[in-house]
Parts: C-alpha cells; sequence; structure tokens
C-alpha cells in the first residue's frame, strides 16, 4: 500500500533521515517507535509530501507520490493526522467533517458524519460544539474523524496517544483496530509501546534518522534487549 526507500530529508542545513525504507501493507497497523528527536514525525512529513526530498522515493498503491504536493496526494487516497491536530477551532464539529470531505472511492469505505459518529459517539453528542471548545481528547477524534472523511485507503497518524488521558487513549486503540477491520492501512507514529502493542502488527524502530529495527510486535515484544537500547528513556 506505501513504500518508501532511501529516503533523505532534513530541515535547512540539517539533515533528519538517512537512506530510511519502511512499508505498509495494505489492512495493516504498522508502529513507527523511537524516543523524541529519532525522526519520526519528520519521516511521516517526508511520506505525505509536507517535506521535500532530497532523495528517495515513496510509493502509494503502486505509483510514485514524491513529486506530488500535500494536497495531491490527499486526493489520491492518503491521510494524514497532524501531532497538533490542527482542527478549525472556529467551526463546530460538522462544519470541520465537511471540510475534509471527499468523493467516494471504489473498492473504498465511503465516509459520512453519521458513520464517524458511529465510530466516536462522543462527537455526535457535542456536532455543534466549535472546536475551540473541546478536550484534547476530543479534538484527537475530531481531526481523525476528518481525515475519514476524505475516504482514505491508508493513514498516517503521528504520536495519537500523547497528552490524552486512559480512556481517551483506550478509546483511540479500538478506533484504530476498528479502521482495520474495515481494510485501512495505518502507519502510526509513537513512543508509548504499551499503546502500540495493542494496535499493530508490525513494528519499525528508527534512531537517528535510520530504521535501526524491523519486526513483528510479537518479536519486539519478545527481544527486551532491542526495547531497552532504542526505547528506554
Amino acid at each position: 500500500m506505501l513504500e518508501a526507500r532511501g529516503l533523505v530529508a532534513g530541515y535547512g542545513p540539517s539533515q533528519i533521515l538517512f537512506e530510511l525504507a519502511l512499508d505498509t501493507r495494505a489492512g495493516e497497523v504498522v508502529a513507527l517507535l523511537g524516543r523524541n528527536g529519532a525522526g519520526k514525525s519528520t519521516t511521516l512529513k517526508a511520506l505525505m509530501g509536507l517535506l521535500p526530498l532530497r532523495a528517495g522515493e515513496v510509493r502509494f498503491q503502486g505509483e510514485r507520490i514524491d513529486h506530488l504536493s500535500a494536497y495531491q496526494i490527499a486526493r489520491l487516497g492518503l491521510g494524514y493526522v497532524p501531532e497538533d491536530r490542527r482542527i478549525f477551532t472556529g467551526l463546530t464539529v460538522t462544519e470541520n467533517l465537511e471540510v475534509g470531505r471527499q468523493p467516494p472511492r471504489a473498492r473504498t469505505a465511503a465516509w459520512t458524519p453519521e458513520k464517524a459518529f458511529q465510530l466516536f459517539p462522543n462527537l455526535g453528542r457535542m456536532r455543534d460544539r466549535p472546536g475551540g471548545l473541546m478536550s484534547g481528547g476530543e479534538q484527537q477524534m475530531l481531526t481523525i474523524a476528518r481525515t475519514l472523511m476524505g475516504n482514505p485507503r491508508a493513514i498516517l497518524l503521528d504520536e495519537p496517544s500523547e497528552g490524552l488521558s486512559p480512556v481517551i487513549v483506550h478509546g483511540i486503540a479500538n478506533t484504530i483496530t476498528e479502521l482495520k477491520r474495515e481494510g485501512l492501512s495505518v502507519l502510526l507514529c509513537e513512543q508509548n509501546l504499551h499503546f502500540a502493542r495493542a494496535v499493530a502488527d508490525r513494528a519499525y524502530i528508527i534512531e537517528k534518522g535510520q530504521i535501526r529495527y524491523s519486526g513483528t510486535m510479537a518479536q519486539l515484544a519478545a527481544d527486551p534487549a532491542v526495547r531497552e537500547q532504542y526505547l528506554s528513556v
């Protein structure tokens, strides 16, 4: 579904990604794990066309997309949920969802506000509330729901559990599991290993802009040396 090879990217004179490679298959949840500053968010921005590549290529559904702008990539069906959410605070829940609406896609589940409210019942109870009057957890739900309104085939999730209460984190985990049942591919950046283990099929570990480990979540869970080396604080 999504494949990256040899990604080199950075900001100004600073290089952040060094020949990075990863892939996500159809209907699979993959976690990109690493400490703060390892390059997780930069990787998602590079995949989404928000950060120009200095080298390498990105393929989505077999076609190269690294020459496209972010809005063109979104129109192809790759959704992006940023770490800082970026909802429209002056718009209501329903209006935020309408901003993200795209036409239905062949062989892809079509999302409507009512379907989003079934996935996130809390949003359904506050559909006329301005985004700026919502809690952080509610805003995270809204950001994911708005991305789904674009009828994506794959979603990039940046730190979906960060700063949220355990109850909300549990709900986000259930949401990701439900999206997998819908056939979506999910690539999520995370520091919360417990959360990643609850939702992901496979994991990559990134350190200093390079992939240092790749394996199933079961393999990572059985390898305390790797967790200690790359994930411990």
